[in-house]
């Protein structure tokens, strides 16, 4: 009986491999294509429709007052009015959440490397404020964020720079008054929003967009000097802004002379096709006048 349960219980023994060939290959692959085609909602993510994506958008309010009164949470659990942060200087103000698998950390990893270029020391001459648009999320997620973007950025643990959770109704209003429209997929447990910076007056009014992942130092030190009021940046920086041209539809500072050289190559395109079509109208006039000499 032990002797029949142990050849139960022993492991049958193992045929030696040979090499695969091209049809056990084949095998393998038809195998693996089955397997997929017979789980496609494992494999395939939620897309979401035209429309749904079409609310997903930047309406931008340039010029308008964000609504002060708001009263969010910092990383550290304390109450933080959003009136706190302003009033000396301009704020720059992203909409992200921090358990995002893709862009927001990528976003904020950016800013805080484009940030490095720029010739200004937070808590001096700027603000920043990243608002987290998941009500679920807390001040302990905030810190754990927030210490891993500020790594190796000036100043780190005492930057001012701040992550911000709250309740749904007041997210809702901030991003709401910034033209920021995002939306919540349920079935993917995500948020999907737009990639921008708001920067901000001392005030509170919105002074400049900065669109998409690919912002430029040099956009983030103009945006500031503007919405600075002339509270910060050099004559140099304000000589700058004169040779630059904020455009609001691509949310970037484009050179004057850059525009002017521009129309200038129109102009001239314009101008050489009027001179060929008069020298094309010369030469037809001179083919009829010689057709009528001869007749």
């Amino acid at each position: 009986m032990n002797a029949w349960w142990r050849s139960l219980r022993a492991p049958a023994p193992r045929r030696p491999r040979g090499p695969i060939t091209p049809w056990g290959m084949c095998g393998v692959l038809v195998g693996g294509l089955l397997v997929l085609a017979c789980f496609p909602a494992a494999v395939s993510a939620h897309e979401l429709s035209p429309d749904e994506l079409r609310q997903v958008t930047i309406d931008p309010h340039l010029g308008e007052q964000v609504p002060l009164d708001l009263v969010f949470q910092d990383e550290r659990g304390q109450a933080a009015p959003l009136r706190r942060y302003f009033g000396a200087r301009p704020v720059v103000l992203t909409f992200n959440y921090f358990h995002c698998p893709n862009l927001c950390s990528t976003l904020l990893q950016t800013l805080a490397d484009r940030l490095r270029g720029v010739p200004f020391t937070a808590g001096e001459q700027y603000t920043v404020l990243t608002v987290s648009i998941d009500p679920r999320e807390t001040p302990a997620l905030a810190a754990e964020k927030r210490s891993t973007v500020l790594r190796g950025f000036p100043g780190e643990d005492d930057a001012d720079w701040h992550f911000l959770t709250g309740q749904e109704a007041a997210v809702a209003r901030l991003a709401s008054a910034a033209g920021f429209h995002y939306l919540y997929d349920p079935q993917e447990d995500e948020y999907v929003h737009p990639a921008a910076l708001i920067v901000l007056t001392p005030s509170g009014q919105i002074s400049r967009y900065l669109y998409g992942l690919d912002v430029t130092p040099n956009d983030l030190r103009l945006a500031l000097v503007e919405a600075g009021q002339e509270r910060i940046g050099s004559l140099v920086d304000r000589v700058l802004l004169l040779c630059y041209h904020y455009d609001p539809v691509t949310g970037r500072y484009t050179p004057v002379v850059l525009g002017a050289l521009r129309v200038a190559g129109l102009g001239t395109i314009l101008g050489l096709g009027l001179f060929l079509g008069h020298l094309w109208r010369e030469d037809l006039r001179r083919q009829r006048d010689r057709s009528g000499a001869a007749s």
